[in-house]
C-alpha cells in the first residue's frame, strides 16, 4: 500500500545495467543518467564496517588508484551480477539520483535489460537487486530486443532484423521478427576484452605495463578495426617492466588494430554463425536490410567496415549506439502500458 503511494511520486525507469556503464531512461524525459558501473567501498579501521565511498564517475576515477582501505569494484561481470550487495547499493544510488526532488523514497516501476543467454538464477539476482533498491515492480527485457527497439528497427513486422549489440562484457547477436527473438547468441567478448588485448599487446611488444583506464583511452582515441589510409598516433606512459621506471612511448592505430585482432575475430565469427543458423526467409530480409550495430563497442572506428567486409552484407551503426538499449527499454515500458506488448517476454 505504502509502496503504491510512493509510486505515484516516482517515474517509470528503464535501466541498462551494463558491465561498463549504467544508463537510466526516464519516461518522457529521455536518458537522464549515464555513469560507469563502478562502486568504491571504504572499509573502516576495524574492518567490520563497510560504507560506500563513491559511485559512478567519481568511483571510476579511483579505479587502480586507491589506498588500502578503499576498493573500487565493478559489481557487474560479463553483463551479469558478480557482487549482489554492491549492485543493490549502486542501483539504490542511481535511482535516488534520478528522483532528486521527491521527499519520499522513490518506488518506481523498473524495466531492466538482461543478456539473452543469462540463466534463471542470474535473472533472479538482477530482479532481486532492483527490488532491494526500492523498485515496486521489475520487468526484464532481453538486451538485443531493447537494442533493436531503440535503434528504431521494425521489430513488430514479419521481417527479419539483425542486431549486434557490443557491450562492455558481452556481445549480443539476435535475429528478430514479429516481436520475438528467432535466434540469439551471447558471446563473452566486449569492450573489456578489447582493453585487455591492448594491455597484453603493449606488455609483449613494449615491455611496459599500462592500466585498464589507459587502455580504454587508447582504444577510444586511436582504436580501429579495419586498415584505413590515415593513421593516428598517441603518446602513452606506462611502467617499464625491465627497469621498473615509468617510460613514455608512441603507439599508432595499426598496432592497436593488431592488438584487437583476437576479440574482433571472435565477434565476426559469432556474427557468421548467427547468419548460418538463420532461417532462409529471414536471411533474405537481412541481406536486403543489413545488420545494425549498437552498444558502446559499435563506436570503434571502422568496425562496421570490418563486419561488412567479412560477411558481404551492409552494416549500419545505429545513431547514438551507447544509449540504444536504455531508450528501447523506455519504449517497451510505454508499449507495456498500452498492452501492445503482450507478445514480449517480460519475466
Amino acid at each position: 500500500m505504502f509502496k503504491k503511494i510512493r509510486g505515484i511520486f516516482s517515474s517509470d525507469l528503464s535501466i541498462d545495467l551494463g558491465t561498463a556503464n549504467t544508463l537510466i531512461y526516464v519516461r518522457d524525459k529521455d536518458i537522464v543518467l549515464n555513469e560507469p558501473s563502478v562502486v568504491a567501498i571504504r572499509q573502516s579501521s576495524n574492518g567490520a564496517q563497510k560504507s560506500v565511498a563513491a559511485v559512478g564517475t567519481d568511483a571510476k576515477r579511483m579505479l587502480g588508484r586507491t589506498p588500502g582501505n578503499i576498493t573500487a569494484i565493478r559489481p557487474m561481470k560479463d553483463g551479469v551480477i558478480a557482487d549482489f550487495h554492491v549492485t543493490e547499493k549502486m542501483l539504490q544510488h542511481f535511482i535516488s539520483k534520478v528522483h532528486d526532488n521527491s521527499f519520499l523514497t522513490p518506488s518506481p516501476r523498473v524495466l531492466v535489460c538482461v543478456p539473452c543467454q543469462s540463466t534463471q538464477v542470474e535473472r533472479r539476482a538482477i530482479k532481486e537487486s532492483a527490488m532491494g533498491a526500492g523498485a515496486r515492480e521489475v520487468y526484464l527485457i532481453e538486451e538485443p530486443m531493447a537494442a533493436a527497439i531503440g535503434a528504431g528497427l521494425p521489430v513488430e513486422e514479419a521481417n527479419g532484423s539483425m542486431v549486434v549489440d557490443i557491450g562492455g562484457g558481452t556481445t549480443e547477436i539476435a535475429i528478430i521478427s514479429l516481436n520475438g527473438i528467432v535466434y540469439a547468441e551471447s558471446v563473452r567478448v566486449g569492450g573489456d576484452r578489447f582493453d585487455e588485448g591492448i594491455v597484453t599487446y603493449i606488455r609483449r611488444n613494449y615491455g611496459s605495463l599500462i592500466g585498464d583506464a589507459t587502455a580504454e583511452r587508447i582504444k577510444q582515441e586511436i582504436g580501429t578495426a579495419y586498415p584505413s589510409t590515415e593513421t593516428f598516433e598517441i603518446d602513452v606512459r606506462g611502467r617499464n617492466l625491465a627497469e621498473g621506471i615509468p617510460r613514455s612511448f608512441t603507439l599508432n592505430s595499426n598496432e592497436i588494430m593488431e592488438a584487437l585482432q583476437e576479440p574482433l575475430s571472435a565477434i565476426v565469427q559469432s556474427v557468421k554463425s548467427a547468419l548460418e543458423q538463420c532461417p532462409p526467409e529471414l536471411a533474405s530480409d537481412i541481406a536486403e536490410r543489413g545488420i545494425v550495430l549498437t552498444g558502446g563497442g559499435a563506436l570503434l572506428r571502422n568496425l562496421d567496415k570490418l563486419i561488412s567486409e567479412e560477411t558481404g552484407l551492409p552494416v549500419i551503426v545505429a545513431e547514438d549506439p551507447l544509449t540504444c538499449v536504455a531508450r528501447g527499454g523506455g519504449r517497451a515500458l510505454e508499449l507495456l502500458d498500452k498492452h501492445a506488448f503482450e507478445l514480449l517476454t517480460f519475466e
